[in-house]
């Protein structure tokens, strides 16, 4: 009886995210219904108050409001302005060079930010204007961006793999270094498909664009703060000299001391960065909350063993299993944002992916990464609409999607070779 309530708490979840119900209110709700309909009230009261405690009380999700302030005060004061300027003197002299350096760009502002819609809002600010004046047609170049955009969840610090690694019970740092493989695999893939757009429709995408005598010193002076926090950061990270909980604290002490250093740690700065942190992870946490939850629901009903017994009875191979996941993801990344798919998902596939032994490593970067693609996947691809917001003058939705589909193509090529020799991920975790 419990698992027949489990099943339609899961069909019940399903309904209310298609009525566009919050996530996290939908995920609450499900979970305290039949956690009442198969124990009763008091148990479920009792899970009720005691999931924000033990949830928020984790020590790791400490780094999720630390990086968080790490990347908006680094926003804010400025410090990352010169990323784009600077892949651009290195990188602009190649064919489309000018949406090489705004992708590159895009995975440097990502080792700040940690969040995918706030790299293409910044980079899509500088790049798509500069891009349209030199010649690339509208689409590509906001496209280039929306799709750049998304390489901020895998390149660490990534606010997704924070969670994942807390829900999932597994190292965040090795999650992470596993994620910086798939991140530049992903850029370096972009920068292809750029490259053979230039050089097949050069209507499109123009081939080249100058860059001024004497920019590389420039750029080289302007980038040494950014370039300090990274290194201070990620080389304590992944030297193992810092936690990514203490990772997460000290680039945020390290972005307000070089921020005031700098001249640029204004009262403005400070309020804006302090209240998008507070905000942002408010909204992180009811979310993880909620899906605390539904994992003690399902675990209550017995679905979890339910389901983990029907694959392990249907014997499907790795490759099917692996289909059957990704086709998932990518349907719920056409109309869900990231956060809430992968936080409904995981209580139901983690058990099945411990039943057939697979890297939980290896799938958060998976999951990531599919989740990714659905930022730029039509009809909610969220990455899409910022896109479009910051860049109005210059693209219409509809141009903002046709652009990202060479770059589409591309991500399932990743994908595919994720799945296929998961050493691309797993190789720089087994070194630490």
């Amino acid at each position: 009886m419990s698992v027949e309530i489990g099943l339609w708490g899961v069909a019940a979840l399903g309904v209310l995210l298609l009525l566009r119900l919050p996530v996290a209110l939908a995920l609450i709700i499900v979970s305290f219904s039949g956690i009442w309909a198969m124990i009763g009230l008091r148990p479920a009261m009792g899970i009720l108050t005691n999931t924000p405690y033990s949830f928020v009380a984790s020590w790791t999700m400490s780094a999720v409001p630390m990086f968080l302030l790490m990347g908006f005060v680094a926003f804010h004061t400025g410090l990352t302005a010169g990323l784009f300027e600077a892949a651009k003197v290195f990188l602009a002299r190649l064919p489309g060079g000018l949406a090489i350096s705004s992708i590159f760009a895009c995975s440097a502002f990502a080792s700040v930010s940690g969040s995918s819609v706030a790299t293409a809002a910044a980079m899509g600010r500088i790049a798509i204007p500069e891009m349209v004046q030199a010649g690339y047609r509208p689409s590509i170049a906001a496209g280039s961006i929306a799709a750049g955009g998304t390489i901020g969840a895998l390149i660490p610090p990534s606010i997704l793999m924070i969670i994942y690694g807390i829900i999932a019970e597994t190292s965040v740092t090795q999650v992470f270094v596993g994620g910086l493989t798939i991140g530049i695999l992903t850029a370096i893939s972009y920068a292809v498909v750029v490259l053979a757009i230039s050089y097949a429709r050069p209507d499109v995408i123009p081939p080249r664009a100058p860059v001024a005598p004497g920019e590389g010193a420039r750029v080289f002076v302007q980038l040494l703060p950014i370039g300090a926090l990274v290194l201070l950061v990620f080389g304590g990270l992944f030297s193992g000299l810092f936690t990514a909980t203490e990772a997460g604290a000290v680039g945020a002490l390290g972005t307000v001391i070089i921020a005031a250093v700098t001249g640029r740690l204004t009262r403005t700065a400070i309020s804006r960065s302090l209240i998008e942190t507070v905000t942002t992870t408010g909204s992180l946490l009811i979310i993880g909350i909620g899906a605390t939850m539904f994992t003690r629901f399902l675990g209550l009903s017995g679905v979890q063993n339910f389901i983990a017994l029907a694959v392990a009875g249907a014997d499907l191979s790795y490759l099917s299993l692996m289909l059957v996941i990704v086709v998932i993801y990518l349907i719920l990344g056409t109309f869900m944002e990231p956060f809430g798919a992968m936080l409904v998902t995981l209580p139901v596939f983690l058990p099945v992916l411990e039943a057939q032994d697979i890297s939980l490593v290896w799938f958060g970067v998976l999951v990531v990464k599919l989740l990714e693609i659905g930022m730029i996947t039509p009809p909610v691809g969220l990455n899409v609409f910022v896109i479009r917001n910051v860049a109005s003058d210059y693209v219409t939705t509809t141009q903002v999607f046709k652009g990202v589909i060479p770059f589409l193509v591309a991500d399932i090529v990743v994908v595919a070779l994720a799945i296929g020799f998961p050493a691309l991920v797993l190789f720089l975790p087994g070194l630490m």
